[in-house]
């Protein structure tokens, strides 16, 4: 193909003909030079399925209204929820070069379809194919997009040159140059998706309620995912990435790597036709997605930037010491990595900064360094379809760690994130482990519009179904309803232990993983502490915890298949023994985290009910107990489980 030169390919629709088709390939070209030679090519492909006057007429009233070259291509599956790519030619630099195209060039492009518009920033790509390449330098500009919508899409670019103009929401400032204005049009047609591939179920978004929604399937969802390793982009695969620190172990932290991530354990889970780069790299994070997502797992917590913190071994910068520039290559090679897990069905939780070094930039304000980093992973990263933006680990001051960003850091940093973002991403910021400092840095961002719930952290697993609710409750009251996950467990140097030193894990089980959902919490993302093997951040291996996997993936089977659990609530009151969750009247599961039995406040509901329990630590369907029906309006006994009374038990009662 000569550059510059792109011929969509069209998905044929049913129904459709080949004038429609010939039609759509027509205005899909950006016609210049080799005009000629498409058209010769046209005639060739379609002379014995269209008639001559009817292609004729066609092809010549589409090039009467073009003229010029346009300098794109656009690359991409054409359905809705898939990536478009557009990549412009453009002047070239490079990452290092006395002029910065990070910083001094801006890439904004306007795509329309009837009277929705949506404008979504760019960015330099060196050559536009750096993560195979590795190159530092090109020409080429590009844009990815997530139609939401069939039919005609049209696009117009703005490309401006100026000092800092990248971070300025002035659109005329600096000047116009190269391709700006560069216009084109492409069609979208439905997905072919099905299953976890979250194409099928179209962008996860905050809605004002407790759980996040699909788009297009109307799904709501739930999480279940890992919380380390949180250096997890510290692969040894990626371009520029290396161990910068010192090895030296902070207090209350695991101890730091000698090396960078291999996840050799998770090569045999790469599959042919598997994404890789450079030929054959990438098996290894590849694999271990594989296997998360063979658990059913869907939410993989990391952090995009960990200079002067924990590990010392992830940056999106050309080198750990540059806040200006950013690694091409490697971020093309994260943007594989990335679009691997939206496929896999894995939201991507991406937190941008750590307790250790959230003053690293702009001394913890929205300054010059954090608008662009912001930027450049917004720009390059905010069009997959399930993306948390976490804005730090443990952020915020804190007893033990006075300096940290202040609440009005904090809401600059959110507001310019949901601002400059132009998809309705959720956000969030991880919390510290421990009242004062938990509650004290959470309370100023109640009724904020700009926060969508808080990535808890705490200490004692005890508490995390009083504490989910608490902030359930406060939130709703405040007028913003929060979406509340439960993403680090402590003590925070055990987390959740290795199978082989805590195979039934049934602390963690019973108080946090059911503690958190039957609050009516949105689900958890589990932390593995540092004294014991595959820690926080030298975790190999995630079938290391293959055990709490597989709890996970029962409990999240068991809301979903069996509960409406967006219409139900926390309402432990009508129970005495466990948490209850309800749509009372309807429906009610009653968790039982040490068995035994209780009674079922029905008084209100004079109602025939259906008992059943269902075992949280084994994969089954529903059982039947000592009772298998009650009559309300009163309290009423529930029974006992079929076997095991002494162990936990959920118990659903609904209404016949």
């Amino acid at each position: 193909m000569v550059r510059g030169m792109h011929c969509a390919e069209i998905q044929e629709k049913p129904g459709s003909n080949k004038s429609q088709l010939l039609h759509n390939k027509i205005r899909e070209v950006p016609f210049g030079k080799y005009a000629s030679q498409f058209v010769i090519f046209m005639i060739n492909k379609y002379r014995y399925t269209l008639s001559g006057s009817l292609f004729m007429l066609t092809t010549f009233m589409m090039l009467a209204g073009c003229s010029g070259s346009r300098s794109y291509s656009i690359d991409g599956e054409r359905m809705t929820w898939h990536t478009i790519t557009i990549s412009f030619e453009g002047l070239r630099l490079s990452e290092e070069g006395d002029s910065n195209p990070f910083l001094n060039y801006r890439l904004m492009v306007d795509f329309m379809h009837g009277d929705d518009t949506i404008t979504v920033p760019g960015f330099f790509a060196a050559d536009g194919r750096a993560a195979k390449s590795g190159s530092s330098a090109g020409s080429v500009w590009q844009v990815r997009f997530k139609p939401w919508k069939e039919g005609e899409w049209h696009f117009k670019a703005s490309f401006r040159k100026g000092p800092d103009i990248a971070i300025s929401t002035d659109s005329r400032a600096g000047s116009a140059t190269a391709f700006d204005g560069a216009s084109g049009r492409f069609f979208i047609g439905p997905t072919d998706k099905s299953g976890r591939d979250f194409r099928a179920h179209g962008r996860l978004e905050y809605t004002g309620e407790r759980y996040l929604r699909f788009a297009e399937s109307g799904d709501y969802f739930l999480k279940g995912g890992a919380d380390s390793p949180e250096n997890f982009l510290a692969y040894h695969e990626f371009d520029g990435t290396l161990y910068n620190g010192n090895n030296q172990r902070r207090m209350g932290e695991d101890h730091p790597n000698a090396d960078l991530h291999h996840y050799r354990s998770h090569v045999q889970d790469w599959k042919s036709g598997d994404p890789l780069w450079r030929e054959d790299k990438g098996k290894g994070i590849i694999g271990a997605l594989n296997y998360l997502a063979s658990e059913g797992m869907n939410s993989v917590y990391f952090l995009t930037m960990n200079v002067d913190g924990d590990g010392e071994d992830v940056w999106p910068w050309t080198s750990p010491e540059e806040r200006y520039r950013f690694d091409c290559s490697k971020l093309d090679q994260w943007e594989i990595v990335f679009s691997h897990m939206e496929q896999m069905g894995i939201m991507m939780h991406m937190v941008l900064q750590e307790t250790e070094n959230e003053c690293l930039l702009d001394s913890g304000k929205l300054g010059l360094q954090r608008k662009l980093y912001l930027r450049e992973l917004i720009a390059r990263f905010s069009h997959h379809l399930a993306v948390t933006w976490n804005i730090g680990e443990e952020n915020g001051p804190a007893s033990w760690t006075p300096l940290g960003q202040t609440v009005a850091d904090r809401k600059e940093m959110m507001r310019y994130i949901r601002n400059t973002n132009p998809w309705n991403s959720f956000i969030v910021v991880h919390t510290h482990s421990a009242d004062p400092d938990h509650s004290a840095l959470i309370e100023p961002f109640l009724g904020f519009e700009n926060l969508d719930g808080p990535s808890l952290q705490l200490h004692k697993p005890a508490i995390v179904h009083n504490y989910t609710r608490k902030w359930i409750s406060l939130s709703e009251k405040q007028g913003k309803q929060w979406v509340v996950c439960l993403d680090e467990i402590g003590p925070y140097w055990m987390g959740v232990m290795p199978d082989k030193n805590d195979p039934l894990h049934d602390t963690i089980r019973r108080e946090v993983l059911w503690g958190n959902l039957m609050a009516g919490g949105a689900g958890v993302e589990w932390y593995f502490g540092y004294r014991y093997d595959h820690a926080d951040l030298n975790c190999e291996d995630w079938r290391s915890r293959e055990h709490m996997w597989k709890q996970t993936r029962i409990a999240l089977g068991f809301f979903r298949g069996y509960l409406p659990f967006r219409e139900m609530n926390a309402h432990d009151e009508l129970t005495d023994n466990g948490y209850c969750l309800a749509s009372p009247g309807k429906i009610y599961a009653i968790y039982l985290p040490y068995g035994g039995t209780c009674s079922l406040n029905l008084s209100s509901h004079p109602d025939r009910y259906a008992v059943f329990w269902f075992n949280p630590r084994r994969e089954g369907s529903l059982l039947p107990g000592t009772i298998t029906t009650l009559q309300g309006g009163a309290d009423m006994q529930i029974g006992l489980p079929p076997e095991d009374t002494d162990r936990d038990w959920v118990c659903l009662v609904r209404r016949l």
